[in-house]
């Protein structure tokens, strides 16, 4: 017999979850929420987004104190790094969000039910041995680390992101598999505080699915922040030896085997849903050819009154994609027309510069026989940049050569994740490279590259 009665019992606690869960009760829906871990908040704000962006600020300063500090007639003698002191600040950081979680669910009566949930049926969720019925129940379990064939990860010298996040010291030699978003991230933090950093990635290039042009300028000016680079080539094995480990590298596209050491090796490699024991095949929901849960248009699976969101279901693994899902199936559940604009979902690299970018790349432009404009504009060039010796990266905005609609913007910079928001909201609206143009800019700012970049499209640069 199924205790409680809800309308509504999303199963995660992750940024999907929790901002469903907040608007169902919104919304007046009586609604739980079902989380495995001690604190809310999932992968992102326990061992993911929150945590790292946390070291990477401390990092950055440290990094600064350490040397660059001098050219701006700022002396500082005798640094040392406190790491410490400083995962104890990244976890308080992680303690106040998480706790801040817990009253937002106590704000909005919403039913915390600690423990794993598995779905018995269409209405009945069991967590930890006991059932709760439910009108509806929404599947927002996120994903995990994926793993490698051939190398087991023990989060000591071999780790993932959550033990990259923890390591009691900092590692001689550091190689990382994987030159996508968290590999770049949590190789920069390392390198910052002193560690040799190389980045292994099987493709010809860093950050797949960034565009191509910004990747290349990318690569570079990480290059010259002392990141090592082997592109093209596919880890085989990872030895661990008393003192070191010996890892094997193999060229992607065949040839000779090299055997490289370290200290301790990133596995960064991507990630795959998460749906243990959460009972799909006995509930009879379908999954896709990926391994993740088939959804439709409107967040349904086949079996009536169960969904599904975030990085279970289709579309980039991002946690501000999976709160705008989350908003929407709860709208959807309330009889309103929830909805998310995938092809304006922002994606940004938090190393320095930044990386961001929302909507086509050039090479998708090109893929779908799209005739376009570029434009684009350097930071050296922007007087911002200049003052604060910021000068790396670009703007580079993509619109279409008949209707001047923007397609895509590119950002590498100092703040690319902030600016990447005027371009989101540009393009929500469907505006023109014109319409930025003409908007006026505040002087001296970063985002005035925005604007010189939205000129350059009808080759109107004024500062360039």
């Amino acid at each position: 017999m199924a205790d409680q009665d809800f309308d509504v019992v999303v199963i995660g606690a992750g940024p999907g979850g929790y901002v469903c869960a907040i608007r169902c009760a919104q919304l007046g829906l009586k609604t739980a929420c079902v989380e495995k871990r001690e604190t809310l908040g999932g992968t992102c704000l326990n061992v993911g987004c929150i945590p790292s962006k946390a070291l990477l600020q401390s990092s950055e300063l440290y990094e600064q104190a350490n040397g660059h500090l001098g050219k701006h007639g700022v002396k500082v003698s005798g640094v040392e790094l406190d790491l410490p002191t400083m995962m104890k600040r990244k976890d308080k950081v992680v303690d106040t969000l998480t706790k801040g979680i817990a009253g937002l669910f106590k704000k909005n009566k919403i039913t915390h039910l600690p423990g794993e949930g598995r779905i018995v049926d269409a209405n009945t969720v069991e967590v930890a041995g006991k059932k709760v019925s439910t009108k509806n129940i929404v599947i927002a379990t996120g994903s995990d680390v994926a793993d490698l064939k051939g190398i087991d990860i023990d989060e000591e010298r071999v780790v993932s992101s959550t033990g990259a996040l923890a390591l009691p010291e900092v590692p001689k030699r550091m190689l990382v598999i994987g030159a996508g978003f968290i590999g770049l991230e949590m190789g920069s933090v390392w390198k910052r505080l002193g560690a040799e950093v190389t980045v292994v990635e099987y493709l010809d290039r860093i950050a797949p699915g960034m565009d191509g042009e910004i990747a290349r300028e990318f690569q570079k000016l990480l290059k010259r922040q002392g990141l090592g680079f082997k592109l093209g080539t596919k880890v085989t094995g990872v030895k661990p030896m008393k003192k070191e480990l010996k890892v094997t590298l193999e060229p992607a596209a065949g040839g000779d085997a090299e055997t490289i050491a370290c200290d301790v090796v990133l596995v960064s490699v991507g990630r795959r849903p998460y749906m243990d024991a959460l009972g799909l095949e006995d509930a009879g929901v379908a999954l896709d050819d990926r391994g993740r849960v088939a959804i439709d248009d409107h967040f349904a699976t086949n079996v009536s009154g169960i969904y599904a969101l975030g990085d279970c279901v289709r579309g980039p693994m991002l946690a501000h994609k999976a709160e705008d899902e989350g908003m929407a199936v709860a709208e959807i559940l309330a009889g309103q027309s929830g909805h998310v604009n995938y092809g304006v979902i922002p994606g940004v690299v938090y190393t320095d510069p930044e990386a961001a970018s929302v909507g086509k790349t050039e090479d998708e432009l090109k893929a779908e026989g799209v005739d376009y404009l570029s434009g684009s504009f350097p930071m050296l060039a922007n007087s911002r940049a200049r003052t604060y010796d910021q000068t790396g990266g670009m703007v580079k905005i993509l619109a279409d050569a008949k209707t001047d609609r923007v397609l895509g913007v590119h950002i590498l910079g100092s703040g690319a994740g902030e600016l990447i928001a005027e371009a989101a909201v540009a393009m929500e609206f469907g505006a023109s490279s014109e319409d930025i143009a003409r908007t006026c800019h505040a002087h001296p700012t970063f985002s005035e590259a925005v604007k010189e970049a939205a000129l350059a499209v009808t080759k109107r640069a004024i500062h360039f």
